[in-house]
C-alpha cells in the first residue's frame, strides 16, 4: 500500500498568522511510521492562556498532553497554533481541557490521550483538570 505524503501547511512557515478560534482542522497530522511499535508522545505548553467566561480575565495554565499515536501523529508546530487560539476563548477551564481532548481525538485517532491542564490560582485556588480517551498501553 502506497503511503500518502502529508501536506503540512505550517511546518517551516513563518508568515503563518495564528488560527482565531480553536479547531481540531487547525491540527495537522503525519503517518505515524512505528505502528508496531510501542511508544507515546508527550507534549507541554507551560504559556497557554485563555479567558475566564465571567470575568474577562486571563487565566493561565500548563497543558501537557501525553497520547499513544494510532495510524497519525500530531504536528507540534500545528499544535502550537492550536493551543494558541485559545487566548481569546471565554471557557471554564473544565471545557478548555475537554475541548483539546476531543479536538485531538478527532484529529489523530490515537490508541490513548490524556489531557491536563494545571491553571495558575485565582483567590488562593489552584484547578488542575485530566480528561482521558481510550485506554493506556503498558510500555516496555
Amino acid at each position: 500500500m502506497k503511503s500518502k505524503k502529508p501536506s503540512l501547511q505550517l511546518l517551516g512557515r513563518s508568515e503563518m498568522g495564528l488560527p482565531n478560534k480553536p479547531s481540531s482542522s487547525v491540527l495537522e497530522t503525519f503517518p505515524n511510521a512505528h505502528l508496531k511499535g510501542n511508544y507515546e508522545v508527550q507534549f507541554d505548553s507551560e504559556d497557554f492562556t485563555s479567558l475566564c467566561p465571567v470575568t474577562g480575565q486571563p487565566d493561565f495554565a500548563s497543558i501537557s498532553i501525553r497520547y499513544v499515536p494510532g495510524k497519525l501523529c500530531i504536528e507540534s508546530k500545528s499544535l502550537k497554533f492550536y493551543l494558541a487560539a485559545f487566548r481569546n476563548q471565554a471557557m471554564f477551564n473544565e471545557a478548555v481541557v475537554n475541548t483539546i481532548l476531543g479536538d485531538f481525538v478527532k484529529a489523530c485517532g490515537p490508541v490513548f490521550v490524556e489531557v491536563q491542564g494545571q491553571f495558575a490560582p485565582r483567590g488562593g485556588v489552584g484547578l488542575t483538570v485530566t480528561a482521558t480517551f481510550g485506554k493506556p498501553k503498558k510500555l516496555g
